[in-house]
């Protein structure tokens, strides 16, 4: 049996062994209703684009998932919507699906109310019946504490860094960007060019550039440039960021910098009640020490500050300390948060096995 696409409203199963609380989820409509979906990232302060209807619909629009994100009701009036994809044209007991799946960003819930450790208690519940092989969540950063309890027999640590915009732009850059920081961007105002777009104009500049940063990954990390090429248009087809910039509207921005008329780096954000930062890319021979990374972050923030936003979102660091050090002088603050895994069969635990043992074949090193 496939996965259905089909809404259906099902009793949602009680969950004994949690608190009270965790029981009063009543029924669970699958997929989310559209119009209860986009009310509830209107009443989420800490919402992000990811999580949106528009975006699921990018990731559908490519053919490879369908929607089965979920709507919980609880018995005192609170709502929470999961997003959630599967992987089209498999059953579900062959499937995995992801809040967010892979390279697709953040998922887990949004809701009504705040999230409780209870309700994380009563979606499990639910998750674990649904007749999937594997659920991945990874939630947002800022929810850390609240997942910590999650009863998960699979937990994938992950470091994010977000930048707090309270204050407006005029405080972080006074209070929160490097003083070192401010100088590089006040040198790059001067030498590099900038401009943004929603409508997928500077998606060919962007992808040339994303191609050169691969081939750059690659060198580092030792990997055959055929592999890493191959490997990085299969997660990141040019069809892919066209359907996005098609399904998001203004709420998906390119953002390029030239010097002397040349790309030199280009940046991709998200806009919502929140802001994502999703992608980036430079030319490391031109761009040189012009700080045209820099500035282009600085005017995404900008933008989101004066848009009312209150986090930007500067996505994973992992354990790269030169990843972390760049966001670190806009002000970003690390979160060490996971994803969670509710597992079937003990894929993560395989994945990782062959993972290791092809990367001692080929003399793979990850990045620092």
């Amino acid at each position: 049996m496939s996965v259905e696409a089909a809404p259906s409203k099902l009793q949602a199963p009680i969950l004994q062994a949690a608190s009270a609380d965790a029981a009063r989820c009543v029924s669970v409509t699958t997929p989310a209703p559209r119009d209860v979906w986009k009310n509830l990232i209107a009443q989420d302060a800490d919402a992000l684009p990811y999580q949106s209807p528009e975006w699921t619909d990018s990731a559908c629009a490519t053919g490879q998932f369908v929607d089965v994100s979920r709507l919980y009701e609880m018995a005192d009036g609170r709502q929470f919507v999961l997003p959630l994809l599967a992987r089209a044209g498999l059953p579900s007991w062959l499937n995995v699906a992801g809040s967010m799946p892979p390279s697709w960003g953040i998922g887990g819930p949004i809701g009504s109310a705040p999230l409780t450790p209870p309700v994380i208690a009563a979606m499990l519940n639910d998750l674990r019946s649904a007749g999937f092989l594997a659920v991945h969540i990874r939630p947002n950063p800022l929810h850390a504490s609240v997942w910590q309890s999650a009863p998960f027999g699979t937990v994938m640590p992950r470091r994010a860094h977000v930048l707090d915009l309270a204050g407006g732009f005029d405080a972080v850059w006074e209070q929160r960007f490097d003083g070192r920081q401010r100088r590089v961007i006040r040198k790059a105002e001067k030498i590099v060019d900038v401009e943004f777009d929603t409508t997928g104009r500077l998606l060919p500049q962007f992808y040339a550039l994303l191609e050169k940063s691969w081939l750059r990954w690659a060198a580092a990390q030792h990997e055959p440039e055929a592999l890493a090429l191959w490997r990085a248009r299969r997660r990141d087809p040019y069809e892919r960021f066209e359907s996005m910039a098609a399904t998001m509207g203004e709420n998906w921005q390119i953002g390029l910098a030239s010097i002397g008329g040349q790309p030199v780096a280009s940046i991709i954000v998200l806009r919502g009640r929140n802001t994502n930062y999703s992608r980036g890319a430079m030319d490391v021979e031109r761009i040189g020490n012009s700080g045209a990374n820099d500035l282009l972050q600085k005017l995404a923030i900008e933008q989101s500050a004066n848009a009312g936003h209150r986090y930007y979102h500067m996505g994973e660091s992992g354990n790269s300390a030169s990843l972390s050090q760049f966001k670190q002088k806009f002000g970003a603050v690390p979160y060490d948060y996971a994803e969670y895994r509710i597992e079937r069969l003990p894929l993560t635990r395989v994945d990782k096995l062959a993972r290791t043992a092809v990367k001692r074949l080929i003399g793979f090193k990850d990045g620092s």
